[in-house]
């Protein structure tokens, strides 16, 4: 009996320890309890139809007038957040939900010529303004690449003919927030994009 009761009681105070973890999730400042995860990241074919690549055309021309001109590419991101303990002892909370505030792009080619501005473009920071709620999931928009990368090497120089016909690269792309508790979280996901002067 005397065991019994014993461990009884060590199963009760480790227990008490355990909701005192689950019921201050606010003191942790370093760690979150919530998870970041990128579904689906997609782009657009070169005929505008969505894709899980982006054909980015590197300049445009006005049917209308001949000039040329160029335009930012935007990509979407389909991002969910969820515990990574899927079973808490007090359920989620409204501190476990995830604000998706900036995210940064890196380009890379598999050939490992990645010097920005001469063989890839020049990496991109933007903001965004988007919660997501435990076990829901949100559509992004965001600019993969900017209308100033379109005017420099390399994407210039594949617009006025002074490189090879594609450039493909793979786009990083890094998302950064917080949960409601203010505890950080990030996730990554990839995008492969095929810059070239496509037929207007």
């Amino acid at each position: 009996m005397r065991r019994i009761k014993l461990g009884w009681k060590a199963g009760i105070t480790f227990l008490a320890f355990v909701i005192l973890l689950a019921c201050n999730p606010i003191e942790d400042e370093t760690k979150s309890d919530s998870l970041l995860i990128i579904e689906r990241i997609t782009g657009v074919d070169a005929e505008g139809n969505e894709a899980d690549f982006l054909q980015s055309d590197v300049i445009k021309v006005n049917t209308d007038t001949g000039q040329t001109y160029v335009t930012a590419d935007v990509a979407k991101a389909t991002l969910r957040a969820a515990l990574l303990n899927p079973a808490p002892l007090m359920g989620a909370s409204i501190y476990n939900d995830i604000l998706v505030n900036r995210y940064i792009v890196n380009y890379t080619r598999t050939d490992n010529k990645n010097n920005p501005g001469v063989d890839v473009p020049y990496p991109i920071e933007g903001m965004l303004n988007a919660l997501v709620r435990i076990d829901q999931t949100v559509q992004v928009s965001f600019i993969v690449v900017k209308e100033t990368a379109k005017l420099e090497p390399p994407l210039r120089n594949l617009a006025i003919g002074r490189a090879e016909g594609v450039l493909t690269v793979i786009a990083k792309i890094d998302f950064y927030g917080e949960d409601l508790a203010k505890r950080k979280v990030k996730a990554s996901g990839y995008l492969t994009i095929e810059f070239a002067n496509y037929t207007d």
